[in-house]
């Protein structure tokens, strides 16, 4: 590990780790690694929200149900990115902020121009070509080694390796809300709400894609989804697995827990509740699971 080039705060890490609202990290996750959020909007018709701040799933749903529409998000203020950006920028500190893909939003974009505007070369910008936990994973590996006082060089570096090796899919238990928002044509929804299908959707290159449709009630659905996927976890990196939802049952949730904890495999299964970003466009009944690929040895220090 090379020495660090630069002090920062007294007694503080050097390098921040700054992520958007959408990585869906717990509170707990938050400030176990010293991460902090950047919130994306949500707008319910005239009003606007902070995702994450003043604003919850549950409210999302309730509006979107009762005027048949998914609200529209948009990327964070540009104020808002300087004001978080700013007391780290002058204590001398590097920081390293990761944004949703670049395909979904233009969370990376107002990070840049906000670094522009505080006139700054101490701002790195990850596109995380994923979302939810997706981009979680790779924000808990960076806050990792910043609290390890690597360099922000270092920090992008490894995860821009890690950065393919992710595996995000999620199972929607309702086509509605990723009709409304334009992501699912009406005779598709129509037809998975008639004969119960439930498509499993994965995050490559940066976009969602539709896999796997499967057909039943949505207890027996997500477990055979996550069991389709077990020699995937069985090669994956051990540190970490997600199970990320947008309002499941609890015993839905547990049904997976369980059967991860039976691979015997991972050394963390953390639980972590979709926000509203993520709940708008997915709607309730969701839930991922999300790992990185163990298959492909990425040293340590990213070199």
């Amino acid at each position: 590990m090379r020495l660090p080039q630069r002090s920062g705060m007294e007694g503080e890490q050097m390098v921040k780790i700054i992520s958007d609202s959408t990585c869906d990290l717990s509170k707990e996750l938050l400030e176990r690694y010293e991460i902090d959020l950047l919130p994306l909007h949500i707008l319910l018709g005239g009003e606007e929200y902070e995702d994450g701040v003043n604003i919850s799933p549950e409210e999302i749903y309730r509006w979107a149900d009762a005027n048949k529409t998914t609200p529209k998000t948009s990327a964070p203020s540009l104020e808002r990115a300087a004001d978080l950006m700013r007391p780290y920028v002058e204590a001398g500190r590097e920081i390293v902020c990761f944004s949703i893909s670049t395909d979904m939003s233009a969370s990376a974009n107002v990070m840049r121009m906000a670094a522009e505007d505080l006139k700054t070369d101490l701002v790195h910008v990850v596109d995380s070509e994923n979302l939810s936990t997706g981009i979680g994973l790779l924000v808990v590996e960076a806050a990792m080694m910043a609290q390890e006082n690597q360099t922000a060089e270092e920090i992008v570096r490894r995860v821009e390796m890690l950065r393919p090796l992710v595996r995000a899919s999620f199972v929607v238990d309702t086509l509605t809300y990723l009709h409304r928002g334009g992501r699912c044509s009406g005779l598709a929804a129509m037809a998975g709400g008639m004969l119960k299908l439930h498509p499993r959707i994965a995050v490559e290159h940066g976009k969602m894609s539709p896999g796997k449709k499967y057909r039943g009630k949505i207890d027996k659905v997500i477990l055979d989804y996550t069991k389709d996927m077990e020699e995937e976890l069985k090669a994956a990196r051990p540190d970490r697995v997600f199970i990320t939802h947008s309002g499941c049952d609890a015993s839905i949730v547990e049904s997976v827990r369980t059967y991860l904890n039976a691979l015997h495999h991972f050394k963390e299964i953390l639980e972590t509740r979709a926000g509203g970003v993520i709940s708008s466009h997915c709607g309730p009944g969701t839930l991922g699971v999300l790992f990185i690929d163990g298959r492909q040895n990425v040293p340590e220090n990213g070199q």
